[in-house]
């Protein structure tokens, strides 16, 4: 409470506090969708390839499913992006006044990417038995990779606005001599790229495999949940010890580049060397650190392998071009609890790569299949985590070094932005809501096909449909002309 109204008391001007909470609460939304937009393309392709060579229906029917996941994922990612693209110019029309000429063309190639993906989805729907399936399969190959594309641009924009280059300042503090490579490739863009990229790749593994984890803890012991589960969790296995490496490489980079975002993820107060490392605890006004695990001179030897490294605290530079004590704090428990869960996945990833090792299968215990469904959630919450110290430990900076959060907020008023607020997080509500009900829809479906049973013509036949099994001609159901395409 005493940390709430602190921050309420020093916001100024008057909107910036929902104008905050706005762009917070769409961006948290959104990200929940797209590890599977960007990855679960090559998910699915990665099982389609599996059922073309190995000439397997039950691959084929999964990565069909998958596909109609993915087409319904980016509908509703449709929504939640737009808004976010809107409130980009609604919210922060200082920014992009002054800075959309030198960085936006990352938006551009957002945008470009998304409607290119879009079309790609479409064809590869409606290329289920409709087309040969070798062209099929390549027809899906450019997905994605468009995807890849779309995060490019996106990480270009962050990656620039942390480490902002490629510009000079006219004498009215305006940006000229706009050089748009170095814009795109800051020296951030490498180190963030990769590691959001391959968190994708692993998040989008955990949580598709999270699905058939539940399901073989609830009985479901076929071939179906055992592929489900198998293809999505090794991506993510082989690719967790990667992200562990990259997770470690974007600290260091920011250690050089980005000194008071690193202090405040470490919550370090004074310039010094032998530095500790705290895990958890909170950052007080007076630099002390309450609570949280110390463990001496660890946070030197991380940042560059020697005890002797000195780290940057964050008293170094004023008060008004740090972080508050209590962004420090969320930023600190951001980057914990990423770092936390990323290496209790590689204690999973390690189970699974031994039991597979010894015994070419997965591993008896219910213990692991536990930690295998719940390993979904927890790598979507290392994605927000993420996002989190990235943007509170920029603070007071939207574009760092050159521009503050309360410069580029909108004129609109306070009042105003809370009803907006309120009706956007309506909305996201109905949406999400719709969201999972298809998605259990489709389940049900899928069941009552898999069981033969009636009820599932009832619905509706899946030869209507691009997905989902498809029953084979009966008396009752006659074929439809066509429909071996």
């Amino acid at each position: 409470m005493n940390s709430a109204a602190h921050l309420l008391a020093n916001t100024t001007p008057a909107q910036l506090l929902p104008a905050r909470e706005l762009m917070a609460f769409t961006l948290a939304s959104h990200i929940i969708l797209v590890p599977l937009g960007v990855a679960l393309p090559f998910v699915t392709l990665v099982m389609h390839y599996r059922g073309l060579r190995k000439n397997d229906p039950v691959a084929l029917l999964l990565a069909r499913r998958w596909s109609a996941v993915m087409a319904v994922q980016f509908a509703i990612g449709i929504v939640t992006g737009t808004v976010l693209s809107l409130e980009f110019g609604l919210l922060w029309p200082g920014m992009m006044g002054r800075w959309g000429d030198v960085f936006g063309l990352g938006f551009g190639v957002e945008a470009w990417a998304f409607f290119l993906e879009a079309i790609l989805i479409a064809i590869y729907l409606y290329g289920w038995r409709r087309l040969k399936p070798r062209t099929h399969f390549w027809l899906g190959v450019p997905l994605p990779l468009a995807a890849l594309m779309g995060a490019f641009g996106i990480i270009a924009a962050n990656s620039w606005m942390n480490t902002p280059q490629g510009f000079t300042l006219d004498s009215s503090g305006n940006p000229v001599n706009v050089n748009v490579q170095q814009a795109i490739f800051t020296p951030m863009f490498g180190p963030q790229y990769w590691h959001f990229a391959v968190a994708m790749f692993l998040t989008a593994g955990y949580v598709v495999a999270g699905v058939y984890a539940v399901g073989w803890l609830r009985g479901r012991r076929d071939r179906y949940h055992r592929l489900g589960f198998t293809v999505p969790f090794t991506i993510a296995a082989i690719l967790t010890p990667v992200q562990f490496f990259l997770g470690d490489n974007i600290a260091r980079q920011m250690f050089h580049k980005q000194p008071i975002k690193f202090a405040a993820a470490e919550l370090v107060w004074d310039t010094d060397t032998h530095v500790p490392e705290y895990l958890f605890g909170r950052l007080q006004e007076d630099g002390t650190v309450k609570g949280g695990l110390k463990i001496p001179q660890l946070d030197s030897i991380l940042a560059g392998f020697t005890p002797d490294t000195q780290v940057t605290g964050l008293s170094s530079v004023a008060a008004d071009d740090r972080p508050t004590a209590t962004q420090a704090t969320i930023a600190h428990w951001a980057f914990d609890i990423m770092a936390t869960i990323g290496s209790v996945l590689i204690l999973l990833a390690l189970w699974y790569a031994w039991c597979w090792w010894r015994r070419r299968d997965l591993p008896k215990s219910r213990w692991f299949f536990r930690c295998a469904a719940v390993a979904g959630v927890a790598s979507v919450i290392t994605v927000e985590c993420g996002w989190i110290t990235t943007e509170v430990g920029r603070q007071p900076w939207i574009v760092y070094q050159n521009m503050r959060v309360s410069e580029a907020v909108t004129p609109t008023s306070a009042p105003s932005l809370w009803t907006m607020f309120g009706v956007i997080v309506t909305v996201y509500v109905l949406v999400f809501g719709a969201f999972l009900a298809v998605l259990l829809k489709m389940r049900t479906r899928w069941r009552l096909a898999d069981a033969g049973s009636a009820g599932a013509l009832a619905e509706g036949p899946e030869t209507d449909t691009p997905y989902g099994p498809r029953p084979e001609p009966t008396a009752a159901t006659p074929r439809t002309p066509g429909s071996d395409l």
